[in-house]
């Protein structure tokens, strides 16, 4: 290439990876809070993209980019990107599952211990004034079955940290989970169904796809354990959240703790408000580790890929 190549950051990263790119000789702008209409006006003089969840890459946005080589996600999942588009016009998408993957499943257990203690509930009621000690009684992790739903990077991360509550593990995926891992966990791999039927606590770690859209739905809430804790540090829109409410309110579900939505910020103000709803803003990869991590990983594979083309041309 002639001159450097241009790097446009839509979202808020880290400067540890931008700083990486830039002492590589890349032209970094960082933008923001750059809107989509912003967007499709600039992504024309850019050969790479950098951006988290909040913007969307979509089919007209990478149509307009005549020049994009890389869509960079900083951090899992890439359902803000046309992946179709992408592929047609040869433009390479890369993600950092692996650096928010221990932050994610953090939250998960952390999400887990609220519901199971009330800490919500009684951080509440103690700032406005109240003594509730003898209101909620909590129920201990240890002895319990966590039901995994997903064992990709966070999934089994989840797993390793509820048995050293002393949970027993269930597993679920659509891919074979390696002999190794469960032995590690003393997890077993049970069928979707059989594993709501036997599970205290319920976790998603999947991604967005056609397939998992609306994954728990009104035909297998029916089969969740009654009185079971659900969390989903996933994407919101792996559970049809109608049927979740329905569950919520006639005690299917003891209580849920939710870090994603369909729709973000959220428009279901009815299932926030529930007294057994725990919410949380996506904020999954939110700590200062996993962001500098994911920031440090995408530009390596950043640099990496520029670094191919150029011996190949």
């Amino acid at each position: 290439m002639d001159s450097p190549p241009k790097v446009l950051v839509c979202d808020k990263v880290h400067e540890t990876g931008i700083r990486k790119l830039k002492d590589a000789g890349f032209e970094v702008l960082v933008a923001e809070g750059t809107s989509y209409e912003e967007l499709l006006k600039v992504i024309s003089e850019y050969d790479v993209i950098v951006v988290r969840s909040r913007t969307k890459v979509s089919r007209d946005v990478i149509e307009a980019a005549k020049k994009l080589k890389v869509i960079a996600r900083v951090g899992a999942g890439t359902d803000n990107i046309d992946l179709d588009a992408a592929h047609e016009r040869g433009i390479k998408v890369v993600c950092a599952g692996d650096a928010v993957a221990n932050a994610t499943a953090e939250l998960t257990v952390g999400l887990m211990l609220a519901l199971s203690r009330n800490i919500c509930l009684l951080n509440d009621e103690m700032k406005k004034g109240g003594w509730p000690k003898g209101k909620c009684e909590g129920v201990e992790l240890m002895g319990k079955t966590v039901g995994i739903i997903g064992a990709g990077r966070v999934g089994r991360r989840v797993a390793e940290l509820t048995k050293a509550f002393g949970m027993e593990v269930l597993l679920n995926d659509v891919i074979p989970i390696p002999d190794e891992f469960l032995r590690k966990v003393s997890g077993r791999v049970l069928p979707l169904i059989e594993l709501l039927k036997a599970s205290d606590y319920i976790t998603l770690h999947v991604s967005l796809t056609s397939s998992t859209r609306k994954l728990l739905n009104k035909d297998n809430m029916q089969f969740i354990k009654r009185g079971a804790f659900l969390i989903n540090t996933s994407r919101g829109a792996v559970i049809d959240e109608d049927a979740l409410y329905e569950a919520l309110v006639t005690g299917r579900l003891r209580g849920a703790a939710l870090d994603v939505y369909s729709v973000e910020p959220p428009v279901n103000k009815k299932l926030l408000e529930l007294p057994n709803v725990i919410c949380t803003p996506h904020i999954g990869a939110q700590t200062l580790e996993a962001q500098e991590r994911a920031s440090v990983e995408v530009a390596s594979k950043i640099i990496e890929l520029f670094s191919y083309v150029t011996t190949r041309s």
